[in-house]
């Protein structure tokens, strides 16, 4: 068997090329860190939807996920769905902090995968639609649908491996690691996927606006 065809080896070799682009960055080059508002600032009313509930995010979570910001609420609409949103902001990853892909750690709290897709969004001030993860879950009788992407230097990013070469191209050509992982998750009522998709997608065009004015570019 070709070694370089077995997909943990390809996961590997990746890891090192990551790994490696960091360091040069890192031991060649004085690193950039943009300024950005804290994500507390974050509307609380957006459109039609409004902040009902806003969580801490848990201590021994804060410690492996190493933000430097980051803010999770429930937002609920005029007709009553809710939506809730996580997004963690980190200046740099030089120094081991990055975003946790949610297919690590909703599995690593019980969940299981069901649907593991990405779905085209057409969002205002964006010039073609933006490509996030679908991701959906189960937990006992508990179904959600999860909807992320990683978002930085005017990029939106669905794929966890893309995210880590554009980290290694960032860092070398722009002297600069930072990103945000953004997370929208919609309960599945009645086992009624597509109406779940659907609040996720209309969540996703009224907040992306105000993504794009706290996110820096």
């Amino acid at each position: 068997m070709n070694l370089l065809n077995h997909k943990y080896a390809r996961l590997l070799t990746l890891v090192l090329l990551v790994q490696a682009g960091v360091y040069y960055a890192a031991a060649f080059r004085s690193e950039l860190t943009p300024d950005a508002l804290p994500l507390a600032f974050f509307p609380v009313q957006l459109g039609d939807w409004h902040m009902v509930r806003e969580y801490p995010v848990d201590p021994e979570v804060e410690k492996i996920l190493k933000a430097d910001d980051q803010i999770s609420r429930v937002y609920l609409n005029a007709s009553g769905a809710d939506a809730s949103l996580f997004i963690a902001f980190f200046k740099t990853q030089r120094y081991g902090q990055t975003p946790h892909t949610p297919k690590v750690c909703l599995p690593g709290a019980g969940w299981e995968a069901i649907e593991n897709t990405t779905m085209p969004i057409t969002v205002s001030a964006w010039p073609t639609p933006i490509v996030a993860n679908r991701y959906v879950v189960v937990h006992g009788e508990d179904k959600v649908l999860t909807i992320y992407w990683y978002q930085s230097h005017n990029r939106i990013i669905a794929s966890d491996y893309a995210a880590r070469f554009w980290l290694i191209a960032d860092a070398i050509r722009y002297r600069r690691s930072d990103t945000s992982i953004v997370r929208v998750m919609v309960p599945v009522h009645d086992n009624n996927l597509e109406k779940a998709s659907q609040t996720g997608v209309s969540f996703i065009q009224t907040l992306f606006p105000s993504l794009l004015k706290q996110l820096p570019t």
